[in-house]
Formats: structure tokens, C-alpha cells, sequence
């Protein structure tokens, strides 16, 4: 039979969240029931219950950044058991069978994955996201959280997290590479950990100099402030690899300039406006603009391990359910530092 919970959803596009009630389906042969703990507030949230990126289902239950307990297991579950912690992302399911499914990387199912939230599962109903008391989530897609991680700091992981380390990863940042991470937000906070924890030398770039404390305490060894002319004169053609974590345009051409020969300017931050690029800025210098999103469920273990051995988690701050509306809001206006996570027993 199905569960009632409670939950904060968006009533439809551009409304304020309030609290309601949703229903969770069965637990399944290979499902577990989560009680969820924790749940970040994602930029992408925002975007999505205010149709910044298009049409979406209503009413919308947001969060993809769940971290709990497991409460109950289906039968044929043979990787999780009651009092598990566990966490869930930004997909709760996929086609299984085609090409990037097979190789683990199910973020790129061909068919398309089934999103955490504003999706729509395998039996047509709409997926709801973690703004509510307890998910259930085929063993598949659910994550195991080390005990080195405590689950308020672990829960944005399961986006900011591994949306940084995938491509981080993928471009070889590393010893002997210089990385500059554009925006310390709650991507860029998380870039900036993991570039340094991998070995990387580290930059950020920013608005202004505002955050500069707080950049080097994360683990830069350099900070530039973009609205400084000269960020883009002396720095330029020294970095391996620059990863954009803002979701506003960028003038791509300055910031492919700051790349050396054969660099890549990854973007991870998903604008709401098209952007326009001149293509010599790629053609000199053999240089790559790209993209990236999260990752594949093996590589967002593998993320969730390599945080718990180096001791990172999110910069959090923890709010009451209540407060989601105005969290929104303080997200658009960059006043958070790093990321909200709402505490589930308030919903």
C-alpha cells in the first residue's frame, strides 16, 4: 500500500512552496524506504519550480540532495538494510540496457533518466524530490553514505558534489595542474575542496575580492576577483582546466583566454539564456569548451568515498522547512554560505 508523508512542494510555476501531503508508492522487491534526514536546496530547484527551464509538472516536490536511513527493504534487496545511511541524486532511475546505462552513465540514458524530481517514472506518475519525510528509491540509484560523513554535510554531495568531481576528474585535474574554479557558491565551494583535495593547483575567480577569506580557508591558493580587468591579463593562458559553476552567461571568450594550450573551459552551470561565442577563441590554442552533468551512480560512490577519506563535506547552513521560500530567495541573491539544507523533521 502506498504511505502518506508530508512534504513542501511548489503548487505551480513561480508560487511560493507550502506544506502538503504526497504519496510514496510501495516498497517494492528491489526498493528501499527512506527516511529522509536532510535535503539541500539546489539552484536547480529554484530554477525548476519557477519554469526557468522550461515547461515542468506541478505540483513539484523539489530536492535531489537527500541524505537518510533506510526505514524498510523489499525482498530481493541485497545491497541496503534497515538503519542504513543513504543518500539519493538527481536520478532515481534509467533504460538500464542502452550504451551509457551498460558503461555507467546513467545520467546520459539515451531514453532519458528518470529525474529525482519534475520527472516521470516507469508506471507515469510524477517523481517527487526530498522536501518530504521519507522517498522510496530502487536500490539501484540509492547511494551508500560512509560513516566518515555526517549526513547534514553529506546531503549536497549528491549534487554539488559530484557535479564538481566528475568533470574535475574526467579533465585531469590532479598534481602539476593548475584548475580555476568561477564562482564560490554551492557548486563552487565543493569545486574548489575537491580540486584541492585531488592535488590540483587552485584559483578561484570571482565577482569580487568578498569571499576571498573563505576561498583560501577551502583550499585555494590563489583568488581573483572577475570584475578586475587585470584578472583576465595575468593569469591568461595559465590554466589547464577552468570549471564555471555560475548559472548566469559569461563572456567565454575571456575565460578560454586564461587557458593554456589544449586547456578546457567546463561548464557546469546551466544558464536560462543561450549564450554566443566567437570560435577563434577555441580555434587558437587547440582549446575545448565542454560540459559535464553529475555523474553515474558507480562514480557518485566513488565521489561519497573520496569525500569521507579526505574529511569533505558541504559548507551548510541548516534551515527549517519553513524557511525554504526565503532561502529561495537568498540563493538569487548569492546570500548563503554554501549551502542550505533543510531539516527534514521540521517538514
Amino acid at each position: 500500500m502506498t504511505t502518506t508523508v508530508a512534504a513542501y512542494a511548489a503548487p505551480s510555476a513561480k508560487a511560493p512552496l507550502e506544506r502538503t501531503t504526497i504519496e510514496r508508492r510501495t516498497v517494492g522487491e528491489h526498493d528501499v524506504l527512506i527516511d529522509i534526514q536532510y535535503a539541500g536546496i539546489c539552484h536547480s530547484d529554484i530554477h525548476q519550480a519557477r519554469e526557468g527551464w522550461g515547461e515542468a509538472i506541478f505540483p513539484m516536490v523539489p530536492g535531489h540532495e537527500i541524505a537518510g536511513v533506510v526505514s524498510e527493504v523489499g525482498s530481493g534487496v541485497t545491497k541496503f538494510k534497515v538503519g542504513d545511511r543513504v543518500g539519493v541524486g538527481c536520478m532515481v532511475d534509467s533504460c538500464r540496457e542502452c550504451e551509457p546505462c551498460r558503461s555507467g552513465r546513467e545520467q546520459h540514458c539515451v531514453r532519458g533518466n528518470v529525474q529525482t524530481y519534475n520527472g516521470v517514472g516507469k508506471d507515469g506518475r510524477p517523481t517527487y524530490g526530498g522536501y518530504s519525510q521519507k522517498i522510496v528509491v530502487d536500490e539501484a540509484f540509492t547511494l551508500r553514505i560512509p560513516d566518515g560523513i555526517s549526513l547534514d554535510v553529506a546531503a549536497p554531495l549528491l549534487c554539488a558534489g559530484i557535479t564538481t568531481y566528475s568533470p574535475l576528474k574526467h579533465w585531469g585535474a590532479g598534481p602539476g595542474k593548475k584548475v580555476a574554479v568561477v564562482g564560490l557558491g554551492g557548486l563552487g565551494h565543493m569545486g574548489v575542496k575537491i580540486a584541492h583535495a585531488l592535488g590540483a593547483e587552485v584559483t578561484v575567480l570571482s565577482q569580487s575580492l568578498r569571499k576571498k577569506d573563505d576561498g583560501l580557508k577551502l583550499g585555494a591558493d590563489h583568488y581573483y576577483a572577475t570584475s578586475d580587468p587585470k584578472t583576465f591579463e595575468e593569469p591568461a593562458g595559465t590554466f589547464d582546466v577552468v570549471l564555471s559553476t555560475v548559472s548566469a552567461p559569461l563572456d567565454f571568450g575571456a575565460y578560454l583566454g586564461l587557458l593554456k594550450t589544449g586547456g578546457a573551459l567546463v561548464n557546469v552551470g546551466a544558464p536560462e539564456e543561450p549564450i554566443s561565442l566567437n570560435l577563434f577563441s577555441l580555434i587558437g590554442g587547440n582549446k575545448t569548451l565542454a560540459g559535464s552533468m553529475i555523474g553515474g551512480i558507480a562514480e557518485t560512490q566513488e565521489m561519497l568515498d573520496f569525500c569521507a577519506e579526505h574529511g569533505l563535506g558541504a559548507e551548510i547552513e541548516l534551515i527549517e522547512a519553513s524557511q525554504v521560500n526565503e532561502a529561495y530567495e537568498r540563493v538569487l541573491n548569492s546570500d548563503v554560505r554554501y549551502r542550505f539544507v533543510i531539516d527534514a523533521a521540521t517538514i
